[in-house]
């Protein structure tokens, strides 16, 4: 089958799944944790993706049956073999190296040996540089190796060299997000009066830091990671959780965002328990229930694998209920044979999440424009 007609036949498919659920790029790029363009490439045919993994989810979230993810995944092998043939560079003749050397002048070798009656007269001089040597490193024994001591920098000097080189790939983080974009709690160490009221989740980080506040319960991150190249795939193999102190909760008051609010769509992620000794990142499932029925959103664990065209969100969750928690994380990564691992911090510094449990909790009175309590709310916290 002509590559074209593979990819081809291979974007239908997916643009028929896309036109079936009727949701926008946008949408489904979101719970694809793939931008809107990336999966427009998909549909168009402009783009084959390097794994069927990301097709597959798609599938899922379109209700697809077995059957039709058999028949995608068959169109996305050939789609891709047609993929790596075009990628493929054609094979440039090797010129002849065996040619070069065949064309040097033998006779020049031989050459050397016509100078050696010269060298052979100052011999004498040669015997006296070799005993001049022989002192100089006597006396260098004898006054401690300062040679040594020179010379000793310089393979500290080649270190920073090696480490120098560039990430293959880009990461960012969000650490002000709302569950829904509405829920959280924050603890403030200030009284009801003296905190503004709750502002919209994409204005979050002014306030947080404006009030001093610490995530509650439960702090959402969200990493993206992205490629440098559209070829040459950066695989993402284990996010570690490091937990770099522990405290008592702060006791501070619990300000919640909401008056309870509840989104359509939980994405999957990494849950993370704080409390834990060794805390993990566990893949957990999502769940839409934006459609007629709910959809299970699939979890995928590692490894990932990214490019410029294809980059990934990780989207970490973590929870505690006894203790102020500080914490970062580490991302596994290889790419052409280098090794590494990147550290994830909230702008230099750790994450940081406090356990609510106890403390007095206050919600917003929009018609009052005052923080109250969820008893006099009616919830119960």
């Amino acid at each position: 089958m002509p590559k074209d007609a593979a990819v081809e036949e291979f974007a239908g498919l997916v643009r028929a799944l896309k036109a079936r659920d009727g949701r926008s790029y946008e949408a489904l790029g979101r719970r694809l944790s793939v931008s809107a363009s990336t999966l427009h490439r998909y549909c168009s045919g402009a783009t084959v993706p390097e794994e069927f993994a990301v097709v597959d989810r798609l599938a899922l979230l379109c209700g697809a049956d077995e059957e039709e993810r058999r028949a995608l995944e068959a169109a996305w092998t050939e789609a891709d073999r047609a993929r790596r043939r075009a990628a493929s560079p054609a094979p440039t003749p090797v010129p002849a190296v065996s040619a070069a050397p065949e064309s040097n002048p033998e006779p020049s070798a031989p050459e050397a040996p016509r100078a050696r009656p010269r060298r052979g007269a100052p011999a004498p001089l040669l015997v006296a540089a070799a005993v001049a040597l022989v002192v100089l490193a006597l006396a260098a024994a004898l006054l401690g190796h300062p040679t040594r001591t020179a010379s000793a920098p310089a393979p500290a000097s080649t270190a920073p060299g090696r480490t120098a080189a560039p990430l293959p790939f880009t990461w960012s983080i969000g650490s002000q997000l709302w569950e829904g974009d509405c829920g959280h709690t924050y603890l403030v160490d200030r009284a009801p009066r003296a905190v503004a009221p709750p502002p919209v989740a994409a204005d979050s980080g002014a306030w947080a830091g404006t009030h001093g506040a610490v995530h509650g319960a439960e702090a959402l991150v969200r990493i993206t990671v992205q490629g440098r190249s559209p070829s040459d795939a950066v695989v993402l193999h284990a996010l570690h959780v490091r937990v770099v102190d522990r405290a008592a909760p702060l006791p501070w008051n619990a300000y919640r965002m909401d008056n309870g609010c509840g989104g359509a769509v939980t994405p999957r992620h990494f849950a993370v328990d704080l409390d834990r000794p060794r805390p993990l990142a566990r893949p957990v499932d999502g769940l839409d229930a934006s459609g007629a029925k709910v959809r299970k959103i699939p979890a995928v664990s590692f490894p990932y694998k990214v490019t410029s065209s294809d980059p990934e969100e990780l989207l970490v969750s973590a929870r505690t209920a006894g203790c102020d928690c500080r914490w970062d994380l580490e991302l596994e990564w290889s790419a052409g044979g280098r090794t590494g691992t990147v550290r994830i911090t909230d702008g230099g510094k750790p994450f940081r999440t406090s356990g609510t449990r106890g403390r007095p909790a206050y919600v917003h009175d929009s018609a009052e424009g005052r923080w109250i309590t969820d008893s006099d709310s009616g919830q119960t916290g």
